[in-house]
């Protein structure tokens, strides 16, 4: 934003996105007298912004890969990790919010606790109408949750074509077919996750597989 205000464009060749190319002619432009010191100034400034940030998020995932690799969530996420879509961090993510599996006895529990299961709008004895999920519990876990359920619907046959089922149903309302494929993957992975954990407390103290 700050080089298109000054009607400086990217040019071409340099590919989309944040590639090193892209980067170098950032830092060229730090070091050009024809771009002007106000913008020099302030571009070597965003970018000394950006590598803290990268720094930062560096440090994190090796916090968080040290905690993955921790007795107590190790098993729980190698399984986890096994499923499309799931990555470290949502593993992780995943893991830590539901804390111990065995405290839900049932997949709707675990929709409920994410906030995908729909509100109820009662007025009536016999009137029972579904609203919209009541996005109750962790926030940020729903939303790395519904990032996995998209990209196993782009990337898995068979979830793609649930997924279309449901979108037939009401082309114009496709948030809730995807709403659909993340409370699906929420409890599929605290079958995952609860198998896993069973099996470690099964396993005796001092032993190694």
């Amino acid at each position: 934003m700050l080089l298109k205000r000054h009607g400086m464009e990217k040019p071409e060749g340099i590919g989309k996105g944040w590639t090193k190319r892209y980067r170098g002619w950032l830092e060229a432009l730090t070091e050009d007298a024809g771009t002007g010191v106000g913008v020099r100034s302030r571009l070597k400034s965003l970018l000394r912004q950006l590598e803290f940030l990268e720094e930062e998020i560096q440090c994190s995932d090796e916090g968080m890969k040290e905690l993955a690799s921790m007795a107590r969530w190790k098993p729980i996420v190698d399984e986890l990790i096994k499923e499309k879509g799931i990555a470290l961090k949502t593993a992780m993510k995943y893991a830590t919010d539901i804390g111990d599996f065995g405290r839900f006895r049932r997949g709707r529990q675990v929709g409920a606790y994410f906030g995908l299961t729909p509100s109820s709008a009662e007025s009536g004895e016999n009137d029972d109408r579904k609203g919209h999920i009541t996005r109750q519990g962790p926030a940020s876990a729903r939303k790395i949750l519904c990032q996995a359920a998209w990209s196993r619907v782009r990337h898995d046959k068979q979830e793609r074509e649930v997924y279309m089922r449901i979108v037939a149903k009401n082309p114009k309302k496709k948030k809730i077919a995807l709403v659909a494929s993340t409370r699906r993957l929420a409890v599929r992975l605290w079958h995952i996750g609860r198998q896993a954990q069973l099996k470690m407390q099964s396993v005796p103290a001092g032993t190694t597989k």
